[in-house]
């Protein structure tokens, strides 16, 4: 160090530089993940974690049927046999995403995209002639399967065919911004909405989550993680004996009966309804039946669940410590979801399937990315659908406690859109203008659309003499991640994208390179097929 001079840079003589301040440095694989896609736990911590993720199926497994299947004329006993066979659909086509899929920790559960069009064939007027409610069940379960399976048909040419790899192909870091970010954000309403039913139990089941998946491991700090890496189960069985505990002690006793279903554990009918042993099986409720129009409607939810389920790719990529996904894996990816799809539709499970949103959340929570968890939990989906009675007493939780955690794991699927920024420039106006402008029409104009579903669900807004063109306009545009994916995407590839300085902007000078599936030698250890079915499924 040079005499005399001035330690604090200000006098004269010679200075010492001050050390310059450097942002935090981009990270293509997001650090900190202890288990990533390919390297799995332990078997009794992997068989432990499998077991939270299929918890976390249960609650739309269970909300959808329960929705949908009274209004269909079913009572308990075909709510019970709904909700089973999706949720051995769903292990099913878990195992084939895994497998020949994007094989990514996704998981394949039942979708929310498809209950406008499903709610329209229940409604329909064909239906009213059947006064025996089994019957109409039957009938209307019959005409559910049938859209499907031409949405599934729908869904399969998009993925295999390569027709939505062409159109993955266009995203950059900026658009996938808006894209991933609302694929979290969009499902605001199975969040709080969902906990307010019962606010006494999902209040409580909330904040319990957050303290032990977050406080409690800097209060008590163990050589393993423990408390952030099952909060899931200690959260809900806190909150589970709680609600039992208010159910034992009547306090919803003389309470309105919609308090009633939220907030009791005994009233979800599952138990007494269940069958000790029953195998789905194809065709269970009868040949299914087709109509056009309600295949338009119900291909137009197929369309949306491909942009929400292509934005949990995205998230779950991401917090399995993998590189972007490839437009090629994408695709097929999503060919498989169409063939989940049409397993849905050839048992007859009320709705289609997407990638499970909430169970990319959890992945981050618990710093595991293993692809061994998912397909563990897609045994323990099969075997607790096999075995109703058991799988009954789990599907038995409230539905609040559920939401109480889908607002912890949502806003992580959000925050993995977030991330993303990292690659961009944002001091750029037109970066600044499109991602503004894109999640402002995000929030507006599904909130618009969902309004006026609300008021008259029977025509949403669009009046017209044809209520199959109303359903598919409604579907898309209430949709938070369609609606802000495409202002995005068509902004970002029209606004003087040519030029090098826009590429540089939007961060598609580091993007390009995950855009060929062979570019990256990691895409083989991640997203690579056996040797057989690669040959068959080529990425490109």
């Amino acid at each position: 160090m040079a005499q005399g001079g001035d330690n604090n840079g200000t006098g004269g003589g010679n200075k010492i530089p001050h050390e310059e301040v450097q942002p935090h440095p981009v990270k293509e694989q997001l650090p900190g993940i202890q288990y990533c896609v390919n390297s799995p736990p332990p078997w009794p911590e992997a068989v432990v974690l499998g077991f939270q993720h299929y918890l976390l199926t249960l609650g739309i497994t269970t909300s959808i049927p329960s929705m949908i299947v009274p209004q269909m004329g079913g009572g308990d006993t075909e709510k019970a046999r709904v909700i089973q066979t999706l949720l051995f659909v769903s292990g099913l086509s878990t195992l084939f995403q895994s497998l020949f899929g994007t094989r990514l920790p996704s998981v394949v559960v039942g979708s929310y995209s498809y209950i406008i069009p499903i709610t329209s064939i229940v409604l329909a007027r064909r239906y009213n002639v059947y006064t025996d409610p089994h019957e109409r069940f039957i009938e209307t379960m019959r005409g559910i399967q049938g859209a499907l399976i031409i949405a599934a048909c729908f869904q399969m040419v998009m993925g295999f065919l390569g027709i939505w790899r062409n159109a993955v192909r266009f995203l950059s870091p900026l658009s996938v911004v808006p894209y991933v970010t609302f694929t979290g954000f969009g499902l605001y309403h199975l969040g709080f909405p969902l906990l307010a039913t019962c606010v006494e139990v999902g209040l409580p089941g909330l904040i319990v989550m957050v303290f032990i998946s977050q406080y409690l491991p800097q209060l008590l700090k163990l050589e393993r993680p423990i408390w952030d890496r099952f909060a899931v189960l200690f959260s809900v069985g806190i909150a589970w004996l709680y609600a039992q505990f208010l159910t034992s002690s009547g306090v919803y006793r003389n309470k309105p009966a919609k308090t009633q279903i939220s907030c009791r554990t005994d009233r979800a009918g599952l138990l007494t309804a269940a069958p000790w042993l029953y195998i789905p099986y194809p065709f269970q409720w009868g040949s299914p039946t087709f109509h056009a129009r309600e295949a338009f409607a119900m291909m137009a939810a197929s369309f949306v669940s491909l942009f929400e389920s292509t934005g949990t790719f995205f998230a779950t990529a991401r917090y399995a410590s993998a590189t972007p996904v490839p437009p090629s894996v994408t695709s097929r990816g999503v060919g498989w979801l169409g063939i989940g799809v049409l397993l849905n539709g050839v048992f007859g499970s009320v709705t289609g399937a997407s990638a499970s949103v909430e169970n990319a959340g959890l992945l981050a929570s618990t710093r595991v990315g293993s692809r061994r968890v998912i397909q563990i939990s897609a045994v323990f989906m099969i075997f607790f659908s096999v075995f109703g009675k058991l799988g009954a007493f789990f599907a038995s939780i409230p539905i609040p406690i559920m939401s109480a955690l889908y607002c912890v794991f949502f806003g992580y699927v959000s925050s993995a859109g977030l991330g993303f920024l990292q690659f961009c420039n944002l001091n750029s106006f037109r970066t600044k203008f499109i991602l503004g402008f894109s999640f402002f029409i995000g929030i507006s104009v599904p909130q618009y659309f969902s309004e006026y579903y609300r008021i008259d669900p029977s025509s949403g807004h669009i009046r017209t003499h044809s209520g199959w063109f109303d359903d598919i306009v409604t579907v898309i545009f209430v949709s938070h991640t369609t609606v802000a994916a495409l202002v995005a995407l068509i902004l970002d590839c029209s606004l003087s994208r040519e030029t090098d300085a826009t590429r540089t902007d939007t961060g598609l000078h580091w993007w390009e390179k995950f855009s060929l599936y062979a570019s990256d030698v990691r895409n083989d250890e991640f997203y690579g097929l056996p040797c057989l079915l690669n040959k068959l499924f080529p990425a490109v």
